[in-house]
């Protein structure tokens, strides 16, 4: 489990962002049970801009666990004008029901300011890294019992780093978000997508719908390509 995250500068007063909180379970003739949470925190001074990023997923589903994925995420921009930056990130993830048991980057490039306004903001870097992984396949009963896990050798390539933070306010308590970011190698390619319509219930208090989209080029043989991921999250908005 990643517990590293780089969350002690959190305390300070000036951190802004928001964080979320979703759980289904149902009961009868079928019993389930899932939860995720998120916390996504910005501190912008004058010279450098860090973000802060951790999430974790579980699910169960009749008695037997079905998924539970950690990752975690830590970037510093170092403001080159009012819209430049030269950015130095790291990323882990912890899956232990995907194609991947682990997933870790780091990376360093240029990331740009496109759209600033009260209403609209959008920013994208791009950037080269370097990534380690070690793929995985985990064999199931019909019941959904994991009956083995098989990890393979760990692997590591350069790669190139793509991503982009979009977010727009359609009223004064309406806005949609998009989280996006890739990680393109020779042998291994990574996208993952975040799509989420927040509304207010209060100043601090608000309802988001969100679709996560996660793909991989080369999954292990029996993984899938593609995952998704729906939530209804209650999020606290952290000013």
């Amino acid at each position: 489990m990643i517990v590293a995250v780089l969350i002690a500068p959190v305390a300070n007063a000036q951190w802004t962002g928001k964080a979320e909180l979703g759980a289904l379970l149902t009961d009868g003739n079928t019993e389930s049970k899932s939860a995720n949470t998120k916390l996504d925190l910005t501190h912008e001074g004058a010279q450098w801009k860090q973000n802060v990023y951790a999430a974790a997923l579980y699910g169960e589903s009749g008695g037997f666990a079905t998924s539970e994925r950690y990752e975690a995420r830590y970037q510093a921009d170092r403001k080159i004008t009012d819209r430049f930056s030269w950015f130095f990130g790291v990323r882990g993830e912890e899956d232990r029901f995907g194609a991947f048991a682990y997933q870790a980057t780091v990376s360093t490039g240029a990331s740009y300011k496109f759209i600033d306004s009260p209403s609209t903001k959008f920013d994208g870097s791009l950037g080269a890294g370097y990534k380690q992984f070690q793929p995985q396949q985990v064999n199931k009963s019909p019941a959904g019992a994991v009956l083995s896990r098989f990890k393979g050798d760990s692997d590591s390539e350069p790669v190139a780093t793509v991503g982009s933070n979009f977010e727009h306010a359609f009223t004064e308590s309406t806005k949609i978000t998009n989280k996006f970011l890739g990680e393109l190698g020779s042998s291994n390619t990574a996208l993952q997508d975040d799509l989420a319509l927040q509304v207010n219930m209060s100043a601090v208090l608000a309802l988001a719908v969100g679709l996560g989209v996660r793909y991989n080029s080369d999954p292990p043989l029996g993984a899938e390509g593609t995952d998704t991921q729906l939530t209804v999250n209650l999020v606290y908005n952290i000013k």
